[in-house]
């Protein structure tokens, strides 16, 4: 009986000796098979570019802008409109836009197609563009003659009153009238830069009344 027991403490101081190798190996073993069987998370994927598509549509639609003190600005009429995210624009056909100044000074402009900023502060007008301006007065009572703008296309910038195009347009004035290639028009300041083949047509006014 001693000589079994003997040989039992024999064994097991032997194997206590290899025991810390043997616990390693064995967490080894574990750790390894955690790391294969544990669930894999793809790379992050990169934002989708965002397309030129639109993200939402309109019919028979009228959109209105308003400044800070909640004056009217802007009102913009259309048959259809999409909006572009990725622009933030809204393209609109049989347009037409209504625009009242701080004075009162209301100028309205339609087109085939539009194509608008997010608050109408500029305007792209595409196909039989027009836009007027009524006759009216200014701040100061002076009488200002109708304005009538005639293209292909006409960029409007309505909160700096400012018009331009780079196709033939047709400006008229009261009973003037003044065509070229190319336009640029600036309302704050008076100045009508006509360029290319340009021609004018003055009306002398027997009245005395502003033209």
């Amino acid at each position: 009986m001693n000589g079994l027991v003997a040989i039992l403490r024999d064994l097991w101081e032997r194997i206590a000796i290899y025991l810390p190798l043997i616990l390693m190996g064995a967490l080894a073993l574990g750790t390894y098979w955690l790391v294969r069987n544990a669930p894999t998370f793809g790379a992050p994927e990169p934002a989708a570019k965002v397309r030129h598509e639109p993200d939402y549509f309109m019919h028979q639609f009228s959109v209105k802008t308003f400044d800070g003190t909640g004056r009217l600005k802007n009102e913009v009429f259309g048959t259809e409109g999409r909006h572009y995210p990725d622009t933030d624009t809204l393209e609109i056909t049989n347009a037409r836009i209504r625009s009242i100044s701080p004075d009162g000074r209301i100028t309205v402009a339609t087109g085939n197609r539009a194509l608008s900023n997010s608050d109408a502060s500029q305007v792209q007008l595409f196909g039989n563009a027009i836009m007027v301006r009524e006759a009216t007065t200014d701040a100061a009572g002076h009488a200002l003659p109708r304005m009538e703008f005639r293209s292909e296309f006409l960029n409007a910038y309505t909160n700096d009153e400012r018009v331009s195009s780079n196709k033939p347009v047709i400006m008229t004035r009261g009973r003037d009238q003044f065509t070229g290639d190319s336009m640029d028009y600036d309302n704050y300041d008076g100045v009508l830069d006509l360029k290319g083949r340009v021609k004018g047509l003055l009306v002398p006014n027997a009245t005395g009344a502003a033209r």
